[in-house]
């Protein structure tokens, strides 16, 4: 059963944090140091004892890739080629551009923009494999120019190794968990060495990217997911049917998972408390989001909107469900939002464009989702004059005296 809250209860939920990893880090560490010391020998020995795997190289063959992609219903192929337009259109809006302007008289500045040598992505195939996060995290990769882009799967997934292959996504590995991590942070015979690792994945996966950030580049360390949706006006009767349904679509990822709904109308709190649990009896994965509902889920009476939006941003959600976009002035922190009736968080899931790698447990109050700059590199340039050196050389001089750095000063001097 859904919990009816008020305001002054909803300090517990705010205080939800990521999940634990003393624990999982004591367990991941040993195997981040034996990939480290042992290579593939170790990652092959992992890959077996918790993978399952039976060939003889973690390194998925291209002719499994090819059958993969050819056992591909076309239904699938369908959605793929559309959900992977969309993917690639926004990403390409999102490309920084290298540009050079003449700030003063022989003071000429830029910035050019180039790509990460290899990035890997990390693809879950836990209770529910997940080949639309090959598009997300591959697909921004091609647009940013990367030339090396590998992705971990820990099971033999066909939708998920076709995905790839109709991609052009070709270094595939069948290896999980943090030895997966360690693989690519550290590099080994068969799995190269990576400048950024993204992509969701359990606590061991979270552990191993936190340990392992600074030797290899992560996006963000990934808590349980989660939705807080704020409430408009309208016939109760109709849109507690919306709202449950998007709440049990976020339960269902995981028991973990939390989904917060967020109204004034006490009617509409009762008729979505009583939606859910109508909706759960005929859910294929009510076992998963029941539990989810009962330990992390609440709807939270409030008294306005503005109390709404200031709760929100408090939370600083992944997922953040509006009724129109008057509010969008008033969102601070969220990871993506979602605009009125007819944009479920299923849309950014999976078709609509933006990335549905996101920041969750609070993270998102400092930065957004994965996207084309993460990997990519700005670079600054800047050409001077002698005269503009001139111009500039009191002022550079001056301040690295004051801090003590001579040398700095003199090599200004020196060329005038």
């Amino acid at each position: 059963m859904i919990r009816i809250l008020d305001t002054k209860q909803v300090g517990r939920l705010l205080a939800r944090k990521a999940a634990r990893f003393t624990e999982a880090e004591a367990v991941v560490r040993p195997i981040l140091d034996a990939v480290r010391q042992r290579g593939d020998r170790a990652l092959m020995e992992y890959a077996r004892q918790f993978d399952k795997l039976e060939r003889k190289s973690v390194r998925v063959p291209p002719a499994e890739l090819r059958a993969a992609r050819d056992a591909l219903t076309p239904e699938f192929r369908a959605a793929m080629e559309t959900a992977s337009a969309n993917i690639r259109a926004y990403a390409e809006r999102q490309m920084p551009r290298p540009w050079t302007t003449q700030l003063k008289p022989g003071l000429k500045l830029g910035q050019i923009v180039r790509p990460l040598d290899t990035v890997a992505a990390y693809i879950p195939a836990g209770r529910y494999p997940l080949p639309s996060t090959v598009m997300m995290t591959a697909i921004p990769a091609q647009v940013a120019g990367v030339p090396n882009i590998c992705i971990a799967c820990p099971k033999a997934v066909g939708e998920v190794f076709g995905t790839a292959d109709l991609l052009g996504v070709h270094q595939v590995f069948q290896m999980g968990g943090a030895q997966a991590i360690a693989a690519f942070a550290f590099g080994t015979r068969t799995v190269p060495r990576a400048d950024r690792i993204v992509g969701p994945g359990n606590i061991y996966v979270a552990a191993a990217k936190k340990l392992l950030a600074g030797e290899v580049g992560i996006d963000f360390i990934a808590g349980p997911t989660e939705i807080l949706i704020i409430a408009g006006d309208g016939d109760p009767r109709h849109y507690a049917r919306i709202y449950a349904s998007d709440m049990l679509a976020q339960a269902e990822h995981d028991v973990d998972a939390a989904a917060i709904l967020l109204t004034t109308s006490k009617r509409l709190a009762l008729a979505v408390a009583s939606e859910v649990e109508r909706q759960l009896r005929t859910l294929p994965t009510a076992a998963v989001a029941s539990k989810s509902i009962a330990r992390n889920s609440a709807v939270i009476m409030v008294r306005s909107t503005e109390e709404a939006l200031e709760i929100s941003n408090r939370f600083a959600p992944e997922h953040l469900s509006i009724p129109d976009a008057s509010l969008l002035p008033g969102v601070l922190h969220a990871g993506s939002v979602f605009v009125g009736p007819y944009s479920p968080e299923a849309a950014g899931d999976y078709a609509s464009g933006p990335n549905h790698v996101l920041p969750t447990s609070g993270a998102a109050r400092q930065r957004g989702g994965l996207s084309v700059t993460d990997y990519l590199k700005v670079i600054s340039v800047q050409e001077l004059s002698q005269a503009a050196l001139g111009k500039l050389a009191p002022s550079i001089t001056t301040l690295a005296r004051a801090e003590g750095l001579e040398a700095h000063a003199r090599s200004v001097e020196v060329r005038l």
